[in-house]
Protein backbone atom coordinates (compact mmCIF):
# COMPACT_ATOMS: atom_id res chain seq x y z
CA UNK A 1 0.00 0.00 0.00
CA UNK A 2 1.93 2.65 1.42
CA UNK A 3 6.19 2.19 0.91
CA UNK A 4 7.75 4.51 3.50
CA UNK A 5 11.47 5.84 1.80
CA UNK A 6 13.19 8.30 4.95
CA UNK A 7 15.78 10.25 3.45
CA UNK A 8 18.10 12.46 5.56
CA UNK A 9 19.10 15.27 3.71
CA UNK A 10 22.01 17.00 5.54
CA UNK A 11 22.03 21.09 5.52
CA UNK A 12 24.38 22.19 7.70
CA UNK A 13 23.44 25.88 8.93
CA UNK A 14 25.58 26.27 12.56
CA UNK A 15 25.29 23.00 14.04
CA UNK A 16 21.47 22.82 12.80
CA UNK A 17 21.01 18.85 10.49
CA UNK A 18 17.51 18.81 8.84
CA UNK A 19 15.73 15.26 8.62
CA UNK A 20 13.05 14.79 6.40
CA UNK A 21 10.58 11.99 5.86
CA UNK A 22 8.87 11.32 2.66
CA UNK A 23 6.34 9.07 1.44
CA UNK A 24 5.77 7.66 -1.76
CA UNK A 25 2.39 6.64 -2.53
CA UNK A 26 1.08 4.26 -4.81
CA UNK A 27 -2.32 5.72 -6.56
CA UNK A 28 -3.57 6.38 -3.05
CA UNK A 29 -3.72 9.56 -1.07
CA UNK A 30 -2.48 9.14 2.73
CA UNK A 31 -3.45 10.99 5.50
CA UNK A 32 -0.32 13.28 6.86
CA UNK A 33 0.50 14.16 10.39
CA UNK A 34 2.93 16.50 11.70
CA UNK A 35 3.75 16.68 15.00
CA UNK A 36 4.69 20.67 15.51
CA UNK A 37 7.09 20.35 18.63
CA UNK A 38 9.20 17.57 17.15
CA UNK A 39 9.65 18.90 13.00
CA UNK A 40 13.40 20.27 12.71
CA UNK A 41 13.67 24.17 12.05
CA UNK A 42 16.51 27.15 11.41
CA UNK A 43 16.23 30.37 12.51
CA UNK A 44 14.51 33.24 10.45
CA UNK A 45 17.75 33.97 7.84
CA UNK A 46 16.78 30.48 6.41
CA UNK A 47 12.81 29.96 7.27
CA UNK A 48 12.36 28.43 3.73
CA UNK A 49 13.75 25.41 5.29
CA UNK A 50 10.84 25.55 7.95
CA UNK A 51 7.91 24.82 5.14
CA UNK A 52 6.28 21.53 5.65
CA UNK A 53 3.82 21.30 3.47
CA UNK A 54 2.82 23.76 0.35
CA UNK A 55 0.37 23.85 -2.03
CA UNK A 56 -1.28 26.15 -4.59
CA UNK A 57 -3.26 27.99 -1.72
CA UNK A 58 -1.51 27.99 1.72
CA UNK A 59 1.91 27.17 3.13
CA UNK A 60 2.28 26.10 6.72
CA UNK A 61 5.70 26.25 8.28
CA UNK A 62 7.07 26.30 11.91
CA UNK A 63 8.70 29.32 13.92
CA UNK A 64 10.76 29.50 16.39
CA UNK A 65 12.16 32.83 18.24
CA UNK A 66 14.88 31.93 20.57
CA UNK A 67 14.74 34.60 24.02
CA UNK A 68 14.35 38.07 22.56
CA UNK A 69 14.16 36.77 18.94
CA UNK A 70 12.03 38.70 16.33
CA UNK A 71 10.79 38.55 12.82
CA UNK A 72 11.00 42.13 11.64
CA UNK A 73 8.15 44.23 10.06
CA UNK A 74 7.15 43.32 6.46
CA UNK A 75 4.21 43.20 4.01
CA UNK A 76 2.04 40.31 4.07
CA UNK A 77 -0.05 39.82 0.38
CA UNK A 78 -1.57 36.69 1.61
CA UNK A 79 -3.91 35.94 5.01
CA UNK A 80 -1.45 34.87 7.76
CA UNK A 81 -2.79 32.63 10.79
CA UNK A 82 -0.33 32.30 13.73
CA UNK A 83 -0.98 29.65 16.67
CA UNK A 84 1.52 29.91 19.63
CA UNK A 85 1.92 26.27 20.72
CA UNK A 86 4.87 27.30 23.20
CA UNK A 87 5.93 30.46 24.75
CA UNK A 88 4.24 33.35 23.83
CA UNK A 89 4.93 37.11 21.29
CA UNK A 90 4.45 40.31 20.85
CA UNK A 91 2.68 40.54 17.98
CA UNK A 92 2.41 43.59 15.78
CA UNK A 93 -0.38 44.32 12.93
CA UNK A 94 -0.10 47.45 10.69
CA UNK A 95 -0.36 49.60 13.86
CA UNK A 96 -1.75 47.61 16.52
CA UNK A 97 0.36 45.38 19.02
CA UNK A 98 -0.91 42.82 20.89
CA UNK A 99 0.30 39.73 23.09
CA UNK A 100 -0.58 36.51 21.67
CA UNK A 101 -0.44 33.70 24.29
CA UNK A 102 0.39 29.74 24.13
CA UNK A 103 -2.73 28.38 22.61
CA UNK A 104 -4.12 31.38 21.25
CA UNK A 105 -4.90 31.79 17.49
CA UNK A 106 -4.14 35.10 15.20
CA UNK A 107 -5.43 35.32 12.14
CA UNK A 108 -5.19 38.40 9.37
CA UNK A 109 -6.06 39.43 6.20
CA UNK A 110 -2.92 40.83 3.97
CA UNK A 111 -1.37 43.38 6.76
CA UNK A 112 1.99 44.31 7.68
CA UNK A 113 3.82 42.26 9.84
CA UNK A 114 5.80 41.75 13.00
CA UNK A 115 7.06 40.02 15.91
CA UNK A 116 9.18 39.35 18.91
CA UNK A 117 9.83 37.21 22.15
CA UNK A 118 11.04 38.11 25.20
CA UNK A 119 10.65 34.17 26.76
CA UNK A 120 11.67 32.61 23.28
CA UNK A 121 8.09 30.61 20.89
CA UNK A 122 7.52 28.32 18.80
CA UNK A 123 4.45 28.83 16.09
CA UNK A 124 2.40 27.54 13.62
CA UNK A 125 2.24 30.21 11.27
CA UNK A 126 -0.11 29.35 7.43
CA UNK A 127 -0.20 31.93 4.49
CA UNK A 128 -3.30 31.36 2.58
CA UNK A 129 -3.30 33.27 -0.89
CA UNK A 130 -5.39 35.91 -0.93
CA UNK A 131 -8.19 35.95 -3.59
CA UNK A 132 -7.57 37.74 -7.37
Amino acid sequence: MFKRVISQIKEMTGNTILKYTAYELKGENKMEIFDLMDLAVQGYENRQVNVFYQNDLFKTRVIVLEVGGKIPECQMDSYVMFYVVKGEVLLKKNDETSVLKENQVFITEPARLSMKSEIGARLLGVQIKAQE
